[in-house]
C-alpha cells in the first residue's frame, strides 16, 4: 500500500489489520473493502493493492481488485464498495484519483480502467455541497454500468427491539409467530454446515430460476469471514431437526450484511423464513449492530419480501470509470460490456469482483 503523504497519513493501515480496522470504522465500510474480501477474489484470479491518499484528517484509500483480461493485454482494477473515506470532499476524491492513476499505471497487470462503485447514495454531495457525480466528471471518471446491488433496504438496529419489530408489517409479525407456533426454532451453524446451506441454496435456485455459487466459493468465503469472527450461519429447523431454511450474514464493524438465504419447499408452510431473518435482525442488534443490510432488491418478488421487514429503501449512487490507457480503456470497456451482457443471458453476476 502506498500513501500520498506518510508523514499525515493514518500509519496503521500499512498492516492488513490496521486497514480492516480503518474500513470497520468508517460510517460506510463494506465487508468488500476487507482484506478476508481480498483472500476470497485470490481464488478466482484477482490480486488486490490497497491504495491511500491524502492527509489523515481527509484520508481515503481503497482496496483495488486487479485482474488481466486476456486475451487482451490490458487488466481490469475495480474498488468494490470504494473508496473509504472518513469525510466525503472534493478534496480528497482529486488526491484519490490523482493517486490511483501514479499507482495503478505502474502495475505489472497493466489495468486500462479502474471502476469504483462508492458507499453513497444516489444524489450524494461533498462537504463543501458539490455533487459527488460532478466532482468524479470533472476528475476524469464517467458512469459504468453497476455490479453490485444497486438498490437494497437497510434496517437501523440503534433502536430498541420493540421498535424493530413493529416496524416490521403486520403480516410479517403473524408469520413469525406462525412458525414459532408450529416449532420451529432457529439454530447457529458453523463450518460443517455450510455443505447444509448449499444445498438450501441449491433448491432454492431450482425454484426461482437465480444463480448460486458453488460450495467451494462459499467455503473460501466462510473461512476468510469466520478468522475475524466476522461470519454467522442460521438455520430454521423444524421440531425433528430437519432443516428448514438458512442465512449466512457477513459484519464489518457496527454494520451486518445477509449474502446468502435459502430455504426447502417444506418451510414455506411454516414460514421458516420469516422467522429465520427476524431471528438473523434481533441478533444482530444484540451483538452490537447498528445496521442490517438485506442485501439487494433485485425483483418485485424479492423487494415485496424485504419490504415486509421494515427499514429505508437505499438506492446507490453507482459505479464510475477511470480510463488509465488511451488505447486500452474502451476495448477493455467493451470487453466487460459483452461479457456481462452474456453473463445476465445466462442467469449470471456481472463480471467485476462479483459478490460470491
Amino acid at each position: 500500500m502506498s500513501r500520498s503523504d506518510p508523514t499525515d497519513a493514518i500509519d496503521a493501515t500499512a498492516t492488513a489489520d490496521g486497514w480492516d480496522r480503518f474500513v470497520a470504522e468508517a460510517a460506510s465500510g463494506s465487508y468488500l473493502q476487507t482484506t478476508a474480501w481480498a483472500r476470497v477474489k485470490a481464488a478466482n484470479g484477482w490480486s488486490a493493492r490497497r491504495i491511500v491518499a491524502g492527509p489523515v484528517h481527509r484520508l481515503i484509500g481503497a482496496q483495488v481488485l486487479i485482474r488481466p483480461l486476456a486475451p487482451l493485454p490490458w487488466g481490469l482494477a475495480y474498488a468494490p464498495r470504494g473508496p473509504v473515506v472518513a469525510e466525503w470532499s472534493s478534496g480528497a476524491l482529486a488526491d484519490f484519483t490523482t493517486q490511483l492513476r501514479a499507482e495503478l499505471r505502474g502495475d505489472p497487470t497493466r489495468p486500462a480502467v479502474v471502476r469504483i462503485e462508492p458507499p453513497l447514495e444516489a444524489g450524494a454531495r461533498t462537504d463543501d455541497d458539490r455533487s459527488i457525480e460532478d466532482v468524479l466528471r470533472s476528475l476524469g471518471w464517467r458512469r459504468a454500468s453497476p455490479v453490485q446491488p444497486p438498490t437494497t433496504r437497510i434496517i437501523d438496529l440503534g433502536r430498541p427491539e420493540s421498535d424493530v419489530w413493529a416496524d416490521m408489517r403486520g403480516k410479517w409479525r403473524q408469520y413469525v409467530g406462525h412458525a414459532r407456533r408450529a416449532g420451529v426454532t432457529v439454530v447457529p451453524g458453523g463450518e460443517d454446515d455450510l455443505g447444509r446451506l448449499h444445498q438450501l441454496l441449491r433448491e432454492t435456485a431450482r425454484r426461482t430460476g437465480m444463480r448460486t455459487r458453488n460450495e467451494v466459493s462459499m467455503r473460501v468465503l466462510w473461512a476468510a469471514i469466520a478468522a475475524r469472527d466476522d461470519g454467522r450461519l442460521l438455520f430454521a429447523v423444524d421440531p425433528a431437526g430437519q432443516t428448514l431454511a438458512g442465512l449466512l450474514l457477513v459484519r464489518c464493524g457496527d454494520r451486518f450484511v445477509e449474502l446468502y438465504g435459502g430455504m426447502t419447499a417444506d418451510g414455506g408452510p411454516t414460514r421458516a423464513n420469516y422467522l429465520l431473518k427476524w431471528e438473523a435482525i434481533r441478533q444482530a442488534r444484540d451483538e452490537g449492530g447498528a445496521s442490517y443490510d438485506l442485501w439487494g432488491v433485485v425483483n418485485p418478488g424479492i423487494a415485496h419480501f424485504k419490504a415486509g421487514f421494515g427499514g429505508r429503501l437505499v438506492e446507490y449512487a453507482g459505479a464510475f470509470d477511470l480510463p488509465l490507457a488511451r488505447i486500452g480503456a474502451p476495448l477493455v470497456r467493451f470487453a466487460i460490456a459483452m461479457r456481462d451482457r452474456l453473463r445476465r443471458r445466462g442467469g449470471a453476476s456481472p463480471d467485476p469482483g462479483a459478490n460470491p
